[in-house]
């Protein structure tokens, strides 16, 4: 656990803080409990990344190789193994389940709470500490992002620990910290590859140029930190170079059948170099135009990316202040902050602007920058605090301005609440004499945004026939908008601040449950589960699985049968490079020899993807019984049931 203790350069805790810890704690698990332990149990398994790393995971629980990842048997080499050592220890324990698969990335939001609210205690005060743990439990985008198998929640805790041990070695005096810092790192390049040293370092030798930091470089113990770090980083990493090496003779980046680069070529520099350059192959994923990508997380750092201009306008007059008041031979002393406070904020600063820039050149999906909230939600709680928390002790012109751009916020909120309140309740009307459709894959468009290869594609396809399948969820929804941000803008306009803050918090979180309801919803579009659990009631021990395209498109089939599947025109994008290794398992088929096999020994199961639905059907030319339909995926068999 952080060391808690406030030292002399810590600043002091708050005078005023009408909650108990008690009641801060009571809080802050409730809502932890409700927002993420109550969504670990659905919607099952999602097709694509979410079902594709859990069969990673799962091969490693069933057959103890721990170095190798694999995919329906195929080399998956794309990813560092700390997730999936995670996600095989848990199945080892509660099976193979959803719970198993995302308990670790939960427990990792916890973690990301509990060390905001530590650290922030210490440089703050207590107020602020609530409001960054309560941030972190309540933002749309923590949330949104833990919702599939990706190690981000991980990497994120990691890497903070890791900067809060660094920053506190260098505060407190206390060498030691530094290796804690060393073996978080280490383990953060198991959770997600060479981006979380290039995070740490893009933070820590700018603050340490800029404090002058960097003259005590000897108590750093760099050369067994150093040390420490390979130690626990190396292994994996070379153990996997040689059970994985070059087979052939492979030109350039694209492998052919028995001609393809080893682990080290294709992890650090497809996976690594290339994907920043946009030149990774295969090329199955997109960069968001720059506008989007800045203003996104207005929206994935919402409520309380509401407070961001009175933090920037509050924190711009503090520079103007300083300014104002310091001899010009101090002012330079603005940059090197002398308080733990200021360390921390200048710290946090650096490292989510490095975040921020970094993807703002590479190629990125929507929930690449989610190491960049912990900073950024930090910062905000500490900002947010400071404002209340002068209010509350004097009446001043700078604190009159402050409240009003927080007025002006609360504002905002609640006439984006209304309109939200009033598009939601329009939705719910106009669907009223809809039926109930338990399959709401089938009421949805297929619009094809950025030909769903961002992570929030689907989010277009929504229509107004959805509603129906979603009234609960909408409701509560419509419920919270409509009067949470109005009741927090009055409260604050009374200067009941810690009030009005809980009141956006609780908003936030109600708005959270009613979304994973509905995205529990949606469980027949986005899983395949129901088709799994056909295929294992109907199938015998020699029946055969096949997907036919990509085995994304069907992950979780392959993943809650446990069998291996064919994969019928399917050597692409994940499958594409461990398929060229001379001993990969022979389970491609093309479309003709899909046709030799239909028909023919053992029974065939056949999962097919919408878009590939009508050309299956031509190819088989009526040979085939339908066992199930599922939004816009089909179950096929090659025979009927009584055969």
């Amino acid at each position: 656990m952080p060391q808690t203790s406030n030292t002399s350069s810590a600043a002091p805790a708050s005078t005023w803080f009408p909650l108990s810890r008690t009641a801060e704690w009571t809080v802050l698990g409730l809502i932890f409990l409700a927002v993420y332990f109550a969504a670990l149990f659905s919607p099952p398994l999602l097709d694509d990344a979410d079902a594709t790393h859990a069969q990673a995971a799962q091969h490693m629980a069933i057959s103890g190789d721990l170095i190798t990842l694999k995919v329906d048997g195929i080399r998956y080499l794309e990813k560092p193994p700390l997730p999936y050592w995670l996600a095989a220890a848990d199945y080892r324990i509660f099976g193979f389940n959803v719970f198993a698969t995302h308990l670790p990335q939960t427990l990792a939001v916890l973690g990301c709470a509990l060390l905001a609210f530590f650290w922030t205690r210490r440089a703050a005060s207590e107020r602020a500490a609530f409001y960054a743990a309560l941030a972190f439990l309540t933002s749309i985008g923590v949330f949104l992002f833990t919702r599939w198998f990706i190690p981000e929640s991980i990497l994120t805790l990691l890497i903070a620990l890791a900067l809060y041990w660094f920053l506190t070695g260098l505060e407190d005096r206390k060498p030691h910290r530094f290796y804690a810092a060393a073996a978080m790192l280490a383990l953060a390049m198991l959770a997600k590859g060479l981006i979380a040293p290039v995070f740490f370092l893009g933070a820590a030798l700018p603050y340490l140029l800029l404090t002058g930091e960097y003259r005590r470089w000897r108590e750093f113990h760099w050369l067994r930190c150093t040390l420490l770090f390979l130690l626990i980083a190396a292994p994996w990493h070379i153990l996997a170079g040689l059970h994985n090496p070059d087979h052939g003779n492979p030109v350039g980046n694209i492998p052919t059948p028995g001609h393809v680069h080893g682990f080290f070529y294709f992890y650090f520099i497809n996976e690594h170099v290339l994907r920043f350059l946009g030149k990774r192959y295969p090329h199955d994923y997109n960069k968001q135009p720059g506008a989007i990508f800045w203003f996104s997380h207005l929206i994935w750092l919402f409520p309380w990316s509401l407070y961001w201009p009175a933090a920037i306008r509050r924190w711009w007059r503090a520079q103007l202040d300083s300014s104002a008041n310091a001899a010009p031979s101090t002012l330079r002393s603005r940059l090197t902050p002398q308080s733990f406070s200021g360390k921390t904020k200048l710290l946090l600063a650096l490292y989510g602007g490095f975040i921020l820039l970094f993807f703002s050149f590479s190629t990125n999906q929507e929930y690449y920058t989610y190491p960049a909230y912990f900073p950024l939600l930090t910062l905000t709680a500490i900002a947010l605090a400071g404002m209340e928390e002068s209010d509350t002790e004097k009446e001043n012109a700078e604190n009159a301005a402050n409240r009003r751009w927080l007025l002006i916020a609360h504002a905002l909120f609640a006439v984006v609440g209304v309109v939200a309140a009033l598009a939601l309740g329009y939705g719910l009307w106009s669907s009223r004499h809809l039926p109930f459709v338990a399959d709401i894959g089938s009421v949805l468009a297929h619009r094809d945004v950025g030909g769903y290869s961002l992570s929030m594609s689907h989010f277009f396809d929504l229509t107004g026939p959805s509603f129906a399948a979603l009234r609960l969820p909408a409701a509560l929804a419509a419920f919270a908008l409509l009067l949470g941000p109005v009741l927090a803008w009055m409260l604050r306009a009374r200067r009941a601040h810690l009030a009005a803050t809980l009141s956006t918090a609780t908003t936030a979180a109600i708005f959270l449950v009613a979304a994973h309801i509905a995205f529990a919803r949606f469980a027949p579009m986005m899983s395949s589960r129901a088709m799994a659990d056909t295929v294992n009631r109907l199938a015998g021990p020699q029946d055969v699985l096949m997907l036919y395209g990509d085995q994304s498109y069907g992950s979780s089939v392959i993943f809650y049968t446990q069998r291996p599947a064919y994969l019928v025109a399917g050597r692409s994008t994940s499958m594409l490079w461990g398929s060229c290794y001379p001993d990969a398992p022979k389970i491609f088929l093309t479309d003709a020899q899909l046709l030799t096999l239909w028909g023919t020994g053992p029974r065939k199961f056949l999962f097919v993807a919408g878009d590939d639905r009508a050309h299956v059907e031509a190819l088989l030319r009526g040979r085939f019984t339908q066992l199930q339909e599922l939004s816009d995926k089909v179950l096929l068999t090659d025979r009927p049931l009584t055969q």
